[in-house]
């Protein structure tokens, strides 16, 4: 395993030259609450959000997490993370990235947090040998999809996002 391997709650760092990157810690999960519902406002889904402190506990810093997050840092003060997990490619055998979240302050925007976030886990992908880093942007997020362009991210459009939940999601379980 690269440099990136093994535990991912160690304080491992990465410095560009103004953004300190490092993985979360049990301490920071209220402040990774705080980084969600400031999410979620942006996004106008704060009506969809239901994760607790606890949850956030549990889901980063439970026995056998599945996800993980890093923290940005600007002199010092934090101003956005990343959340992720572990993907899967059958077609290419490997396992890849997959980012569920990214939220810089509005403050922070334009500083190159959000690129230094996104260059964090592409170093992770190559200490790794994962193939791939993905993740979906709201259609009507014109500035995050720039942004995206200009790091060279393509669009898969062939690929349409599928979910089920709530009562679809119990009923097919329920046999239905």
């Amino acid at each position: 395993m690269g440099a990136f391997g093994g535990n991912h709650r160690r304080g491992l760092k990465a410095i560009s030259a103004t953004t300190a990157i490092r993985a979360a810690a049990p301490a920071d999960a209220p402040l990774i609450l705080d980084f969600i519902g400031e999410l979620a406002a942006y996004e106008r889904l704060s009506h969809e959000v239901k994760i607790t402190l606890a949850d956030v506990e549990a889901l980063l810093f439970g026995p056998a997490p599945r996800a993980f997050c890093d923290i940005a840092e600007l002199a010092g003060q934090p101003v956005g993370f990343a959340l992720w997990f572990y993907s899967v490619s059958t077609f290419e055998g490997r396992h890849g990235l997959y980012l569920e979240d990214l939220f810089v302050r509005p403050a922070a925007r334009g500083a190159g947090v959000g690129r230094a976030l996104l260059a964090h886990l592409a170093k992770r992908c190559l200490a790794e040998d994962l193939r791939r880093l993905e993740w979906s942007v709201l259609d009507w997020n014109e500035s995050a999809i720039a942004f995206y362009d200009r790091l060279g991210a393509t669009t898969k459009s062939e690929w349409i996002m599928r979910q089920l939940a709530g009562p679809a999601l119990e009923a097919l379980a329920k046999g239905g």
